[in-house]
């Protein structure tokens, strides 16, 4: 049990004892001081012990004091002159105890010199809360932890980079979504946990990594390759990529170019041609760096360094680079959007194309990004239904998914419903970018081309088409290890 000794005057002591006495802290004992009418409620707590006497007057003060031993005292009173003359009172009593003191005068030296003394000015209070109520400002836990913007509630609008998105393809680096609140009810989030519009998320880290959280969720599509990462990163294997080197960096540069405020980042590997390397370098710019790897004995290690190091959220590389077994699960780990260059040329391309799969939550986490993706490189929007025993009715849900998230980005997209192959109908597509699922267990061919019907077992099979392969789960964070300069 703990005694609190409130010293009280004013509007302000009469609202504040009137809350102690509804909330009714079991473990609190309260002793009210008042020598003014008015200042208490009409119904006192039971917990709760009033005292008539000047808290202005040395002798009353400890004499109280005397007889009970205090944790706190609170000091909320009108007068300026009476509250720090009883300020004053209790520390000649006792001069070690923790005081809370309100100034309600706009005073910013009042109580600041006493030691122990916690200030709470109510003018920078009511001003606080009335910032909280203006329209695009986050809602900061002020009461809470460091008081300082570290917890943060967060409102999903429709059309945010955030919305039907799974929280495990949300790279969550020195932050964190601990909770959702939804129509009323509280989620604690897995990695496979949606994010719907209307969704309040509850998020905590570092208050400038919060303050841009904010800012991103709510921005309108168009961030790409937000929420995954900022800026780009191409990788050029020498072993497989000498060839067509200077064609992926040009068609990155042409990604660079779509996107607004964002960097490209070239990591050069197994480097073995030094002209090759001196042309590449010509074309650094502000906005492009191209950086060269000698050591090749901890590559994935490097490219975690490099992907964190830089903020990245979408990587560039060839498909022979990709299916590097290490190259893939480390990317897949990082949760990255990854593009894998075609012999069809981005420049060229027409259309994204989304084969469907009869897997929903796959298909509704890469929707907002295949959207994103569609608006930023001015691509018409195709969503196929491609289904050799004619099963449509199976993926009516997600069919309906896509045509809703089209009336709210205010996009025409176009859905093809076939009894058909689907692997035989995007091989005789042309200029198209297929958006897939980025899968832990897509296989890069042999016998399951063979004996499989899925979708996903063809999709690195082919070089035809370049594809954006978009991360829809979580797993465990991974640090960053030293890496090559």
């Amino acid at each position: 049990m703990k005694n609190i000794l409130i010293l009280a005057d004013g509007s302000i002591a009469k609202h504040f004892v009137e809350w102690i006495g509804r909330k009714r802290v079991a473990e609190n004992r309260y002793y009210v001081t008042c020598f003014r009418e008015g200042v208490t409620p009409e119904k006192m707590g039971k917990n709760i012990t009033l005292f008539k006497a000047d808290p202005t007057s040395y002798a009353r003060i400890r004499h109280i004091m005397d007889e009970v031993t205090f944790s706190h005292v609170f000091i909320v009173m009108e007068n300026r002159e009476d509250a720090l003359y009883t300020l004053k009172n209790v520390r000649l009593v006792a001069e070690r105890i923790r005081v809370v003191f309100v100034n309600q005068w706009d005073d910013p030296q009042a109580g600041r010199d006493e030691e122990n003394v916690t200030v709470i000015n109510s003018d920078e209070l009511i001003a606080s809360h009335l910032y909280d109520q203006l329209p695009n400002v986050p809602v900061i836990a002020q009461n809470v932890g460091l008081g300082r913007g570290e917890i943060m509630e967060i409102h999903v609008p429709f059309g945010s980079t955030y919305a039907y998105r799974h929280v495990g393809s949300i790279l969550q680096r020195k932050w964190k979504i601990a909770a959702i609140y939804r129509k009323e009810k509280q989620i604690l989030p897995t990695s496979a946990t949606t994010i719907l519009p209307n969704d309040i998320l509850l998020v905590m880290g570092k208050p400038m990594v919060l303050e841009g959280i904010y800012r991103t969720i709510n921005k309108r599509i168009g961030l790409f390759p937000e929420p995954f990462g900022k800026d780009l990163y191409l990788l050029i294997d020498f072993r497989n990529d000498q060839k067509d080197a200077l064609l992926y960096l040009q068609e990155s540069i042409y990604m660079l170019e779509q996107l607004e405020e964002k960097q490209l980042f070239v990591r050069l590997l197994y480097p073995n041609n030094f002209a090759l390397i001196d042309e590449i370098k010509s074309y650094e710019s502000d906005r492009v760096t191209i950086s060269v790897c000698y050591d090749d004995a901890e590559i994935t290690h490097l490219i975690e360094y490099d992907v964190q190091e830089y903020d990245i959220g979408l990587v560039l590389c060839s498909r022979d680079a990709f299916v590097d077994e290490k190259i893939m699960q480390t990317l897949y780990v990082l949760r990255k959007v990854v593009y894998l260059f075609g012999d069809r040329l981005l420049y060229n391309i027409q259309r994204a194309v989304i084969l469907l799969e009869n897997d929903d939550r796959k298909m509704e986490s890469i929707s907002s990004t295949a959207f994103d993706v569609a608006e930023t490189l001015g691509l018409e929007m195709c969503l196929c239904d491609y289904d050799p025993e004619g099963d449509f009715q199976s993926k009516q849900m997600i069919v309906e998914h896509y045509e809703t998230l089209s009336h709210i980005f205010n996009m025409t997209i176009h859905i093809e419903q076939q009894v058909a192959n689907p692997v035989r109908e995007l091989g005789s597509m042309e200029n198209v970018l297929q958006i897939a699922p980025f899968d832990k267990t897509m296989h890069t061919g042999g016998l399951w081309k063979f004996i499989s019907t899925r979708v996903r077992d063809f999709l690195l099979t082919s070089k035809k088409h370049p594809k954006l392969l978009v991360p829809y789960a979580a797993s465990e964070e991974a640090s960053a290890p030293a890496g090559c300069s």
